[in-house]
């Protein structure tokens, strides 16, 4: 009860925010809900899901709150049961879905040989992939985990790097390391990593290979030619699993290469055992500020795009037009006088 109603009654100010002319008023152990029957037997739906979720030891917070509400607003049948799924339990921290998205990725992980998880930054693409993968070394489901990314600068220019080899390319495989830092003790890592358990390498370095027994991610995909993506799609091997995750409104390629990872959704499509989960700025699990960001970029480009295309009609008739009357010209049809 004390978790549900939140600090201070919090939940119930948020759901009474969310329902307009809805009262929920705490009596003894039970919460009386007043209001229009419909929005009512939403709210007490709502308000079960809650004491399911408190039950199985979640922290119920305004954020889960609002996640709860965006799940029973598309009227998923047990979403108390979707959040609380765990994956993977470290240090006193649950890892699981948040979202209807992020729990049909995590499903489809399971399910899949091959699975594509597209979407913007903060939807927990890679996080939720690496605690997979954690997950199946831990139930000796593979014997490796192999996490690769390409090694392309984002936006920038670093120029010269100092160091060995494995200094130069630990910039851009460092997120990689902090995810496996957040899953795993510390002090195990080096070791894991000292007997190729767990592997972590640019993407060049899987030409020529093949990975058996593995659970493999390729994270940045967006940052893949054709040809790249191509070669790490045929290093699959035996017992394998591969998640590839990226976000193709983010691509950093030079001199306008296509991305590997906006093509091969529709090569791919019809392929089984591969599965291809689309995450969108409802999904976004990092400060809600960035949901808004991701959804304003969103709508600009859909705003660009509209524009772009008027523009172009507008001079395709006018190209039209003037073709049309020097066509006439030659013709030797006075077109100033409208004769035909």
């Amino acid at each position: 009860m004390v978790s549900v109603l939140g600090p201070h009654d919090s939940s119930l100010a948020l759901i009474e925010q969310q329902f307009p002319g809805v009262s929920l008023r705490p009596k003894d152990l039970d919460i009386v809900v007043t209001g229009p029957s419909e929005t009512v037997a939403t709210t007490v739906r709502l308000l079960g899901e809650l004491r399911i979720l408190a039950n199985s030891g979640s922290i119920i917070s305004q954020e889960v709150v609002t996640r709860m509400l965006k799940m029973l607003a598309v009227e998923m049948a047990a979403p108390a049961e979707a959040l609380s799924q765990n994956i993977l339990s470290s240090r006193g921290k649950s890892i699981r879905p948040k979202t209807i998205n992020q729990k049909t990725y995590v499903d489809a992980i399971d399910d899949a040989t091959v699975v594509f998880g597209i979407g913007p930054a903060g939807t927990g693409k890679t996080y939720l992939a690496m605690a997979k993968a954690v997950q199946a070394l831990q139930a000796k489901e593979v014997n490796r985990i192999i996490l690769t990314r390409p090694a392309v600068e984002a936006g920038e220019r670093l120029g010269f790097l100092p160091g060995s080899l494995n200094d130069k390319i630990d910039p851009y495989l460092r997120p990689l390391y902090d995810a496996l830092h957040d899953m795993m003790d510390p002090e195990a890592i080096p070791r894991l990593m000292e007997s190729g358990t767990i592997e972590v390498a640019p993407l060049a370095y899987m030409r020529g290979r093949t990975l058996n027994d593995a659970f493999i991610i390729l994270d940045e995909a967006q940052n893949t030619t054709v040809e790249q993506m191509k070669m790490f799609l045929t290093r699959l091997g035996f017992g394998s699993k591969m998640v590839i995750t990226g976000d193709v409104t983010q691509i950093d390629l030079p001199n306008g290469q296509a991305s590997g990872l906006k093509q091969v959704r529709e090569i791919l499509k019809n392929v089984e055992d591969i599965h291809f989960s689309i995450l969108e700025s409802v999904d976004v699990v990092r400060h809600s500020l960035v949901s808004d960001i991701v959804t304003a970029y969103d709508q600009w480009d859909e705003d660009k795009t509209a524009m772009e295309r008027k523009r172009n009609r507008k001079v395709k008739r006018a190209t039209i037009e003037a073709a049309a009357e020097k066509l006439l010209e030659r013709s030797g049809v006075d077109t100033s006088k409208g004769e035909k």
